[in-house]
């Protein structure tokens, strides 16, 4: 016997990211501090759906800063939310995930996690999405969502085919 559970349209939120990517980052060199010197680096990514669209797993290679790192996103069918987490090369830890929905604008997910010992919410918001662009923003919240510091930013261009 087959078991067959109906999909909601929201396994394809993410389709946008499958493929190749360049990727432009900014990242804070200091956090929850106030500063305002960030790093300019570039990357490359590479994502592809799994399960059908219920998740997908993109691999981020920066040779520039000598590391790479995997993003897992899944869809749970009862909740109608995504979860994302990491897990880079420099450390090897699965970070806590971060949990969100799509809305017109892209889509916003939030999570618990710690900097550097500091409690944290941490938010990750994608935003200005079109065939061939995309921009991910990583923000912390060091006072239980009242503030919220921005500290990377990824924008994303579509590789040729």
């Amino acid at each position: 016997m087959t078991l067959t559970v109906a999909t909601p349209s929201a396994i394809h939120d993410f389709d946008f990211i499958h493929g190749r990517w360049t990727v432009e980052h900014r990242r804070l060199k200091a956090r929850g501090l106030g500063a305002n010197e960030w790093d300019s680096f570039p990357s490359t990514s590479y994502c592809e759906p799994r399960l059908g669209g219920l998740a997908n797993v993109e691999e981020v290679d920066c040779p520039a800063r000598g590391w790479t790192g995997l993003a897992f996103r899944l869809f749970d069918i009862e909740t109608q939310e995504w979860t994302v987490r990491w897990v880079n090369s420099t450390n090897g830890v699965l970070q806590p995930p971060v949990r969100g929905r799509f809305h017109a604008g892209g889509c916003v997910l939030e999570g618990p996690d710690t900097d550097e010992g500091r409690p944290i919410i941490a938010r990750y918001i994608w935003s200005d999405i079109t065939p061939g662009s995309a921009r991910w923003t990583q923000a912390f919240s060091y006072d239980d969502g009242t503030t919220w510091e921005i500290n990377w930013v990824m924008d994303f261009t579509r590789v040729a085919a």
